[in-house]
């Protein structure tokens, strides 16, 4: 029996919860969780604002631990062996898009937490082509976050082949946006945070950033007209879109991270002169993950992180809900 901390219901308070994962398949691994990052998704699934969640409902896709058995036919890893595990538990494997490498952008991609039991639990299965190894340079105490928000962050960089001379800027210096800073810093481009807290704007310059612009101050956004190769905003907020569309040069591209669940209202003429555009992407695929963790782990790049116990959960949700963490909440499930 695995061990867990579950939702009977929408917003529903998490309780302890058993369950029987039936003998693992022969693709999968078993993978004892040490850390396990709360990230806004498993929010919203868990008062299913998106109307897919199944209840008893097991949150967690930010997971950090050790290989505690392994399929028959799985020679990818052993047991022991430090892995980390994201939004995506399982893929097809022989669609167009995993055969191109975009396992990601699978169309029978399986969330951890979609229609399966997350790592809210002392154990956590998955498909072993969806787990990537930890390298030994990074804690599994802060480790956890980068299989969502690192790599959610970091997937566009690779995507579209930043160049380390472009100017980029980062809407929203939270949970997705300290990362962004920290890795377009040691990707060598010149980085720009829009916030409207002075706090905030501190914080940004220390993480990496080498400069700050008040979102909230119109004449700023003005001056800005025509900087910025690339924005990637990690709110889930409607903003005044077609103000930060002008201050991208041409060419420029605004790059959505954030679950903005209004539609969207942009001015087809902000793009058309520029030859600007839109676009927004999901996680990446475990092969971009892999490069993600080695370049974190080369230039020292970590989460900030507050961790709480296990069976504290219910207290970090309401931390990560309606308080202001720096900046990722993880849960300590084993050692």
């Amino acid at each position: 029996m695995i061990k867990a901390y579950a939702a009977l219901e929408a917003g529903g308070e998490l309780r302890s919860y058993e369950y029987d994962p039936g003998p693992l398949g022969a693709h999968d691994v078993e993978i004892a969780v040490e850390y396990c990052g709360i990230c806004h998704s498993d929010l919203s699934m868990l008062n299913n604002e998106w109307g897919i969640t199944q209840y008893p409902f097991v949150p967690g896709h930010e997971v950090a631990g050790r290989i505690s058995a392994v399929g028959e036919h799985v020679k990818k890893f052993n047991v022991g062996d430090r892995v980390g595990l994201g939004w995506h538990s399982s893929y097809c494997l022989d669609c167009g898009t995993c055969m191109e490498g975009d396992h990601n952008l699978c169309r029978s991609a399986q969330g951890t937490i979609i229609g399966r039991h997350g790592g809210f639990a002392d154990k956590v299965r998955a498909q072993a082509a969806s787990v990537v190894a930890l390298p030994d340079e990074l804690s599994s105490e802060s480790a956890g976050p980068l299989f969502c928000g690192g790599i959610t962050v970091f997937n566009p960089m690779v995507q579209f082949e930043l160049k380390p001379t472009a100017k980029v800027a980062v809407i929203g210096i939270g949970g997705l946006g300290h990362m962004a800073v920290q890795f377009l810093n040691a990707w060598g481009c010149d980085v720009t945070a829009f916030t409207s807290s002075e706090a905030k704007r501190t914080e940004a310059l220390e993480l990496g950033a080498h400069h700050t612009l008040d979102s909230r101050d119109k004449s700023a956004l003005q001056e800005a007209e025509g900087r910025f190769d690339l924005i990637l905003s990690t709110v889930n907020v409607t903003l005044d879109w077609n103000g930060y569309i002008n201050t991208l040069k041409p060419k420029g591209r605004l790059h959505l991270l954030g679950a903005v669940l209004e539609p969207i209202s942009i001015s087809v003429m902000s793009l058309l002169g520029g030859q600007r555009s839109v676009s927004s992407s999901p996680a990446g695929s475990p092969a971009t993950m892999a490069q993600m963790l080695e370049f974190a782990a080369r230039h020292s790049i970590a989460p900030q992180v507050e961790v709480f116990d296990i069976a504290e959960v219910n207290k970090a949700i309401e931390r990560l809900e309606n308080g202001s963490p720096r900046y990722r909440v993880v849960l300590k499930v084993g050692s």
